[in-house]
């Protein structure tokens, strides 16, 4: 070996620690000097998320986005709180506002998908669509010289298209029967009510029934004007259903229910650790005062529906018959961005008048919260009410005496079991494709000249029954694919026929067609109004 490369091997070592030692002190360096440029944005005053998404705006290897890091994050946060607290992206506040305020821009039609084809079910009275004569039967081919039939389009997007704001156009092609061309409309969107109040009608000379379906900004109005049209009949006893009603306006709910009530009764009060308590009571007006009222509810009545039964229930005002409700006793504040979104904070909890807070448990979590329902399903609440069972801690006295219970939704005085008696493996057959909807629409739709001549649901059904709509029914599901089950039918045969000849009424004469028919299937209703009948309401 020469003696360069002796030299060579001999300084490797030696500069091979050199050079690890100089590392280690530029690296040294380098994290001092690192850590001094960190230090700005850990003063006292900053929160750690602040902090995070200072180092990520400074320091991350690649670009972000900032608002959609927030946007993103902002969720997930609120699910550490409760399941009602929540954000709302300011894509989604347009609809949410509509849906609370009642009405929306759009051409005032209701419609459904059928074979490709969207075809108008009804015309809203008086909207944009009824003014220029748009009929229920058309069929919408084409919005703004696009075809939309044929092509699988959804609601969602026959939605988008048909809506917008007041004032502005929409051009529709339609198709209607006996006509061979198309005809071409120019239409100028209008306000659009959404309705909460489904209908109204007497169930027989002493009887009145209403169905809300939501509360909102103007659910108050028509609930009076479904009130006094009963009034108009000379009812005497009113069913309020409030089956799947999932809730909405505080102040909606405290002036519906203040029409039972004499002045000064409680309603509902809440509080919450930065809210102080407050006291809701009836105002006085009680327009329905000295009527016998039943209100119906089942697992899907929350909120509001929950504060109008524990009302009537704790006050000794009524009956409430059903199942037990949802449980949710939160109370939510919406608090906007400037950026158009909006946040719904919960801020304190209600409490019925015997003190009661019916909110459920959430400390499993959001999931568990939402699956509750199916829970209850399992555990078998829907068939018996002694499978439920209550804390002596959660028991609570109306005002006569009696016990109800608090920490998961209202428990009803009248239980009634889910109905399975009339289901049989012919009629889930059906139902699992939609046959009974899709012949009930062609039929009405073959037939809409003629059965349009019909005035009520009475006749409809007596028009409909000598028709053998029925048998023709049944050839019809036996070339979808589901043949004639002589037992199958014997057990659900009831249950099809009224459906029928309720869907059908409901293409016709809408929801006021539909009720009065199905009441006849509807147990938890019939409860109710043998309930009444029975004269165990109280005084």
């Amino acid at each position: 070996m020469d003696k360069k490369n002796r030299r060579l091997i001999t300084w490797t070592p030696v500069l091979l620690a050199f050079a690890i030692i100089v590392g280690i002190f530029i690296g040294i360096v380098l994290q001092r000097r690192q850590q001094t440029a960190f230090n700005h944005v850990k003063s006292p005053g900053n929160s750690k998320i602040d902090l995070i998404l200072n180092l990520v705006n400074d320091y991350y290897v690649d670009s972000v986005n900032e608002k959609q890091l927030v946007n993103n994050a902002i969720p997930d946060i609120l699910k550490q709180l409760d399941p009602h607290t929540t954000y709302i992206p300011k894509k989604d506040m347009k609809e949410v506002n509509e849906e609370m305020s009642g009405n929306f821009g759009g051409i005032g039609v209701q419609f459904s998908i059928q074979n490709d084809t969207v075809t108008v079910v009804d015309v809203i009275s008086g909207g944009p669509s009824q003014k220029l004569g748009i009929q229920a039967g058309d069929r919408i081919v084409m919005v703004n010289d696009t075809t939309i039939a044929g092509v699988g389009i959804t609601n969602d997007k026959v939605i988008q298209k048909l809506r917008g704001k007041k004032g502005t156009h929409v051009k529709v092609s339609i198709a209607r029967r006996g006509i061979p061309n198309l005809i071409d409309f120019d239409i100028t969107r209008g306000d659009i009510p959404l309705y909460s109040v489904d209908v109204s009608y007497m169930i027989d000379k002493k009887t009145g029934y209403v169905k809300v379906g939501r509360f909102a900004e103007n659910t108050y109005a028509e609930f009076m004007k479904a009130l006094d049209k009963l009034n108009q009949d000379s009812v005497q006893n009113v069913i309020i259903d409030l089956r799947g009603n999932p809730g909405g306006y505080l102040a909606a709910v405290i002036k519906m229910v203040s029409e039972f009530l004499d002045k000064g009764e409680l309603i509902v009060y809440t509080k919450g650790l930065h809210q102080p308590k407050k006291m809701f009571r009836a105002d006085g007006k009680g327009s329905m005062l000295g009527k016998k009222v039943v209100v119906l509810i089942d697992e899907f009545s929350a909120s509001a529906s929950e504060i109008f039964s524990g009302a009537i229930q704790d006050n000794d005002r009524g009956l409430i018959v059903g199942r037990r409700s949802f449980g949710k006793g939160l109370v939510q504040e919406q608090i906007p961005f400037s950026d158009g979104s909006a946040m719904r904070l919960t801020v304190a909890r209600y409490y019925t008048p015997s003190g009661r807070c019916i909110q459920k448990p959430y400390d499993e979590g959001n999931k568990a919260y939402y699956q509750d329902i199916a829970r209850r399903y399992k555990h078998g609440e829907f068939e018996q009410r002694d499978s439920i069972h209550f804390n002596d801690s959660l028991k609570y006295h109306t005002r006569t005496g009696r016990v109800v219970y608090g920490g998961g939704g209202i428990m009803p005085d009248v239980f009634v079991p889910a109905d399975t008696t009339g289901f049989s493996d012919y009629y889930g057959k059906i139902t699992s494709k939609g046959l009974v909807y899709r012949y009930a629409f062609d039929y009405a739709d073959a037939h809409r000249e003629l059965l349009s001549k019909m005035k009520d649901a009475k006749a409809m059904e007596e028009y409909l029954n000598k028709q053998d709509v029925f048998a023709k029914f049944i050839r019809f599901a036996a070339k979808n694919g589901v043949p004639r089950d002589n037992k199958g039918l014997k057990i659900s045969g009831k249950i099809i026929r009224t459906q029928l000849n309720a869907y059908i009424a409901r293409n016709i004469l809408g929801e006021e067609g539909f009720y009065p028919i199905i009441k006849e299937i509807d147990t938890t209703l019939q409860k109710a109004i043998s309930v009444i009948e029975s004269n165990k309401m109280p005084d």
